[in-house]
């Protein structure tokens, strides 16, 4: 096949993955994308395989993760072709790790069709770790509205992913073997009966419940969206309007909610110096029965550090105080929106690495739950929901909810929220949790247990979300041992394959 015909296949095969995330969600198409990754790395030659995966990999993070562009031209005041030559130069790196996938596969002859996951796995962990990682756009999320999201309660977003790469080898096995018949056909025909089984009993799976609602504390919650334009958001003189926003709609509902939930950096100026409103907010919550929970700027004067923070406010037994206990400080910051790597080398460069919120430190890795109401809830801010194998980490036996904030603002109307809502309703179906998400201008919503919306605010309005939610009781396998299943069950693979070509060498050996 010509060189030109294999990047053509590369090209659109890494297009189409796009279409199985949200907003989209045709999750199918995540089968047909990583069939044609397979394809060109296993039937072009070496050389333009691998090029081949670049192309594959440019094309769907490029379109994936174009989002991002939003920010860096319109509040980083880059020019438009920088912008775009960024969000590039970025998919040409996280391109790396599909080319490594296809050298890997290359270099050791794989054709075990488990391997193609277990590969794929090491190289998506790689991608996720490495400078903090950027773990976006795991095929996994886009199984959520499938019928094998039962995977994972079990194993997580990162079995559910090994599932789809394993899924679309067996695909591309079937029909390989199907066009060698008749010697084959007896190879496609087990293909497809360990598909439909391995595929029945995964869809079986997404019926079982590992957690139940304690509907008798079930909890009024209401969640605001201010809908703070991000050009005005960070302007000094826009502050006092942004007050007088959140303050009307804190005071609509006020008594009828037990606890209000305001997004992340809600207010745009340092907690510290906004004092009295912070003591307002304490003696109307305390005076209401309504408890606050505020997404501020915090400086700890204490450590030196100004912090990504949510505090708890109304309480009448823990009055809010400036350095309250009550708070949790966000620990992975976003590379270059929350703090700039090299920052001595390369704030000088140029206004996208001085965006208003690039001068954060991190708080601790494990943090305590938040207590609002005498309801537990584990936080995570904005970028943070991504992180499935930190979430685990800080969720208690104790927890209720599952609490993220963010300001999506950032990259406008974009398909960046929709995809980050859908890495929320992963958490949610991970750990049998339900969700609580405020957001600036959107994607407000409640998530169940099951990671289905139960409740949404329509995008780029100020509005209040109200909803009476139930906690759950129990713990999914994967809230209880993480990530550490499957990674163990992939060892094994390779302990086996490793040991399989030992004994075929001894073999071979001494049949000379």
């Amino acid at each position: 096949m010509k060189n030109y015909l294999i990047y053509l296949i590369a090209i659109l095969s890494g297009a189409v993955g796009v279409l199985a995330f949200s907003p989209f969600d045709l999750w199918g198409f995540a089968y047909v994308s990583l069939i044609g990754l397979i394809f060109i790395a296993k039937t072009a030659q070496k050389k333009t395989a691998l090029w081949a995966t670049f192309w594959w990999g440019l094309s769907f993070f490029s379109l994936g993760v174009s989002w991002l562009h939003v920010s860096i031209h319109q509040f980083g005041g880059s020019p438009l072709w920088l912008s775009y030559m960024l969000v590039v130069l970025l998919s040409a790196y996280l391109s790396l790790y599909p080319v490594l996938f296809t050298y890997l596969i290359r270099r050791f002859n794989v054709n075990g069709l488990v391997m193609f996951p277990v590969i794929w796995t090491f190289t998506e962990f790689l991608r996720g770790w490495v400078f903090t990682g950027f773990p976006w756009l795991q095929f996994g999320y886009t199984q959520i509205d499938s019928p094998f999201a039962g995977i994972a309660p079990i194993f997580g977003v990162t079995g559910l992913t090994f599932f789809v790469m394993w899924v679309s080898a067996v695909i591309f096995s079937t029909v390989l073997a199907l066009r060698q018949r008749p010697q084959k056909v007896n190879v496609a025909f087990f293909n497809i009966l360990l598909l439909l089984v391995v595929g029945g009993l995964s869809a079986f799976s997404s019926g079982k419940n590992y957690v139940k609602d304690v509907n008798e504390r079930a909890v009024t919650v209401t969640l605001l969206q201010g809908n703070i334009a991000q050009n005005l958001k960070w302007d000094p003189d826009y502050l006092y309007q942004t007050l007088k926003i959140y303050q009307n709609l804190i005071s609509r509902h006020l008594e009828t909610s037990d606890i209000i939930v305001l997004p992340e950096a809600a207010l745009p100026a340092a907690e510290n110096n906004l004092q009295p409103f912070f003591q307002a907010l304490q003696q109307a919550g305390a005076v209401n029965k309504t408890e606050i929970i505020v997404g501020s700027i915090y400086r700890d004067e204490a450590i030196g550090k100004l912090l990504n923070s949510i505090v708890v406010v109304g309480n009448e037994q823990q009055p809010y105080q400036a350095d309250s206990a009550m708070r949790y400080n966000k620990h992975h910051l976003v590379p270059f929106g929350e703090y700039v790597p090299l920052e001595n080398l390369l704030r000088p460069l140029g206004s996208v690495f001085n965006l208003p919120m690039s001068a954060f430190q991190s708080g601790d890795f494990v943090q305590a739950p938040l207590s609002a109401k005498n309801y537990a809830l584990t936080p995570a801010i904005c970028y943070e929901i991504i992180l499935g194998a930190q979430l685990q980490k800080n969720l208690r036996n104790d927890t209720d909810f599952i609490l993220t904030i963010s300001n999506d603002a950032w990259f406008g109307d974009s398909i960046g929220p929709w995809q980050h809502l859908q890495m929320a309703r992963m958490r949610a179906l991970e750990f049998g949790k339900p969700v609580l998400r405020a957001t600036n201008t959107g994607i407000t919503v409640f998530i169940n247990a099951q990671g289905k919306i139960i409740a949404q605010a329509p995008q780029f309005s100020e509005t209040a979300l109200t909803h009476t939610i139930a906690p759950t009781e129990g713990k999914t396998p994967y809230a209880v041992f993480g990530d550490k299943p499957l990674y163990l069950l992939a060892f094994i693979f390779v302990l086996l394959r490793m040991l399989g070509a030992l004994v075929k060498r001894k073999l071979l050996k001494s049949a000379v």
